[in-house]
């Protein structure tokens, strides 16, 4: 009992730990979060609708350490989405004579 007891509180320690850990860096997560949206928008958005490329070929123009960047095509609104899960979504839109602008962020 006293074995199961030691693993217990030995399990909640570490829990405790790393909440505080996420706690102290979630506003810097958070942030990277935000730019890496930002930028993976814009890039997606010169790769479609400026080069002309498929939207299969843009994901490669991402750099490394974007892999949660999720890129989504909206050809109707000629538009990129870019998403990191659970933690920022940002917007680019091709405008003729401008290029790809990014949306306000929220």
């Amino acid at each position: 009992m006293a074995v199961r007891r030691k693993w217990w509180i030995g399990a909640m320690l570490i829990v405790l730990i790393c909440l505080g850990l996420l706690a102290w860096n979630g506003p810097a997560i958070h942030a990277r979060a935000q730019l890496g949206a930002a930028y993976g928008a814009r890039i997606g958005c010169s790769c479609r609708y400026v080069e002309g490329r498929p939207m299969g070929n843009c994901t490669d123009d991402k750099e490394p350490g974007m892999g949660l960047v999720k890129l989504t095509d909206a050809p109707e609104q000629r538009a990129v989405r870019a998403s990191v899960p659970l933690l920022a979504t940002r917007t680019a839109r091709y405008r003729p004579g401008w290029g790809c602008l990014l949306d306000p962020a929220k």
